[in-house]
């Protein structure tokens, strides 16, 4: 008894001397985090140094960050083990877990590593818990992020900042918007959309805002809460007539927003009242994301007018917190570029002190706005990777057009040159590119082609040829264009005869679709048990399968023309069997689960109207959208939207195609359209219920498609 209580206390005192780099490894690595140990060397640099220590694998950096990424190189370079940022695609380990034969040490080459954009908590994260949660901040751990946005839980503090300022329980909530659309509110893009948001979700977004600082700050992390921009609802300039409170220009055909001049006395009280009650509920590390007319005009285009407006939006922020520094996305001096002049922008961001304003130069692998404005006029910039609008799941991302510019960045720039990040909309795609991005700061120079070969070993589990000599095709062929919004599949677009249906789907390949088929078969010849090699499977012979149906649509076009009805209703068929193969094969991985994002989104609820109010706010986000012009921004191709949705748009237009020919008649272009709105905003209405878990096994379903697609192609 006594051995077991000496054992037992030995125990605790192992758990409480435990750093936090430890308890990463048990959360990701389970028992076997005992073969790791973690040390911790003072350095100005941010640095990890992996070597055998006898059986163990030591790990030295200057912080819990440093070491996070040594243990991470180690997993992907030596183990060959793939760390999702999903928390639903486990951790597999080899059985022996390899030993390191030469000691590596890295250094990483800028301070700040930026994750994650407004954005992402709508497309990715509303419906998160701190399960998911978790998993994600290990995962930005482990790719060395410093400076992640930390903006959940905001709605709380702005609750009791708008009570004070004169407002009800109600008029608060109803300004809110639906969760999913909550950073288009936050970025004063629209007010109310499908509001006001539970008292439930006020609260237990706080709660969870509270452990994910903590953990991030654990972890060697700076998280960037928000800040006052100048928004505000329309009830406070009622409340406050002699405010200075203006119409913002409108944003995608949503109510114009409000928004108080920063020389207005009200705007440094209500600045200090929302910082004030932030730091009281989640500390602060006196950086703050701020971003006034995010995709709009500013009321004046005059540059002393801007240059006010920045001076004094800052002041606010520094008499709030004296050691205040604002980050700000440049994304709108990207998207209005024409109308921010090199004279409008540098006294926009003059206005600042130096060193207090921080950039993040946003879409860079299409346009570098540091090159175009005299590196930002000296003030810090971050050069970020985009890569993915609306959690469109196309295959897109190069890889060497991102080690180029990246790699000329690191050569060219200026001392003010500060960071690498990204500023994705949505996670759902295409992580090679990110991790890539995220771990060229550490890599003494770039290296394309070694990075893809351990990748490939990474998702298939060990070294293959094969295997490696296919994600090379895929690197240099396939994934060699950047993403724009917009993208999308033929399947995922508004029915047409020819061209697309909406803006916000313009399917578009530039690739050789039998050369992604030769890859599909390629991988499918080989046998994993990785999670990462399904992943692979699903989203590689979706997207042919997608490509192929633009055939299919355009055959179908000419047997409509040609009034060839028994032609049409064989391609009807081909189509529906093009549609089931997808959406069969979707449904066998988590990641592409219609089911899931719903049963999260409803989990939130607590009784049975609010599970439905999140649901239609779910649904709403994917299709739709919610503004007239935005309808299939956030289309991907999901078990569940595939063959329900997206087949019901097409069956509404093969149904008035085929009538049109039975009866000798004009296509019902007005009719048509009736239909097909009635079903789009009915779908969001309904509480159809979709495998939230995955159904079959990949393989199994890839090798029964693999014949269908032989059968297609030999007629």
């Amino acid at each position: 008894m006594k051995r077991l209580v000496l054992l037992a206390l030995l125990f605790a005192g192992t758990l409480l001397q435990a750093s936090p780099a430890d308890d990463l490894a048990r959360r990701i690595l389970g028992r076997k985090a005992a073969r790791f140990e973690f040390v911790e060397s003072p350095a100005e640099k941010d640095f990890f140094q992996v070597e055998q220590a006898g059986r163990k694998v030591r790990i030295t950096g200057n912080n819990v960050n440093s070491q996070a990424m040594g243990l991470n190189w180690y997993l992907k370079h030596v183990a060959h083990v793939h760390v999702s940022w999903f928390e639903d695609q486990p951790v597999q380990l080899p059985w022996r877990l390899p030993r390191v034969k030469e000691a590596v040490r890295r250094e990483a080459r800028v301070n700040d590593r930026f994750f994650l954009n407004y954005c992402t908590y709508g497309y990715t994260m509303p419906w998160w818990g701190w399960k998911q949660w978790e998993r994600f901040i290990d995962w930005m751990a482990l790719n060395g992020v410093t400076l992640p946005l930390a903006i959940t839980g905001q709605e709380a503090v702005w609750y009791e900042v708008w009570k004070e300022f004169g407002m009800t329980d109600e008029e608060i909530r109803s300004y809110f918007s639906g969760p999913a659309h909550l950073p288009w509110h936050r970025m004063a893009n629209l007010d109310g959309f499908q509001g006001p948001l539970p008292v439930s979700w006020l609260e237990g977004q706080k709660a969870l805002q509270g452990r994910i600082v903590t953990r991030e700050r654990e972890l060697g992390m700076t998280p960037v809460l928000p800040g006052f921009a100048g928004h505000v609802p329309g009830r406070i300039a009622e409340l406050h007539p002699e405010a200075d409170i203006q119409n913002l220009s409108s944003w995608c055909g949503f109510t114009p927003t409000f928004f108080l001049n920063s020389e207005d006395p009200l705007f440094p009280r209500i600045q200090k009242s929302f910082l004030e009650k932030q730091e009281a509920l989640y500390g602060t590390d006196h950086i703050y994301g701020v971003d006034p007319f995010n995709e709009m005009d500013p009321p004046s285009w005059d540059p002393e007018y801007l240059r006010t407006v920045s001076r004094h939006l800052f002041e606010s922020l520094e008499a709030a917190d004296p050691e205040a520094r604002w980050l700000q996305m440049s994304w709108v001096f990207y998207y209005k570029r024409k109308n921010w002049t090199t004279e409008r922008l540098n006294a926009y961001l003059s206005a600042v002190p130096q060193d207090r304003l921080v950039l993040l130069d946003y879409f860079c692998e299409n346009t570098e706005v540091w090159r175009t404005c005299d590196g930002f006029f000296g003030q810090p910039y971050v050069w970020c990777y985009l890569g993915n609008f609306g959690g469109n799941t196309t295959l897109v991302g190069d890889l060497h057009k991102l080690e180029a510019r990246l790699s000329a960045t690191m050569a060219d720039a200026g001392d003010n040159f500060t960071g690498v990040g990204s500023t994705l909309e949505s996670f759902d795609v295409s992580p090679q590119v990110f991790e890539y991005l995220l771990e060229r700061p550490w890599m003494p120079e770039g290296d394309v082609d070694g990075w893809t070969r351990d990748w490939a070993r990474t998702r298939f589990g060990k070294a293959d040829a094969g295997v490696e000599r296919t994600w090379k095709t895929l690197v240099d062929s396939i994934y060699h264009d950047s993403a724009y919004y917009g993208l999308g599949t033929q399947i995922d677009a508004r029915p047409t005869f020819e061209g697309h249906g909406t803006y916000y789907t313009k399917p578009d390949y530039t690739y050789d679709n039998d050369l992604l088929l030769a890859c599909c078969k390629e991988l499918l010849s080989h046998k994993s048990r990785r999670d990462a090699y399904n992943y692979d499977l699903v989203n590689f012979y979706s997207q042919w399968l997608a490509n192929f149906f633009w055939q299919v649509r355009d055959a179908f076009t000419a047997a409509y023309k040609a009034k060839d009805l028994t032609e049409m209703e064989a391609l009807v068929d081909k189509s529906h069997r093009i549609f089931a193969d997808i959406d069969d094969l979707l449904g066998t991985h988590p990641d592409f689960l219609l089911g899931k994002w719903i049963a999260d989104a409803r989990a939130l609820g607590t009784d049975e109207a609010e599970k439905d109010y999140y649901e239609t706010n779910a649904r709403t986000l994917l299709t739709i959208w919610g503004g007239p012009i935005l309808n299939d921004y956030a289309n991907r191709m999901w078990n569940g939207l595939v063959k329900d949705y997206y087949q019901g748009r097409w069956d509404i237009f093969f149904n008035e195609a085929l009538a049109s020919v039975r009866e000798d008649r004009p296509f019902n272009e007005e009719g048509f359209e009736t239909d097909l709105k009635a079903f789009e905003q009915g779908w969001n209405q309904r509480r159809d219920v979709y495998p939230s878990k995955p159904v079959g096994k990949t393989r199994k379903v890839a090798r029964r498609i693999q014949k269908d697609i032989d059968a297609w192609l030999a007629d």
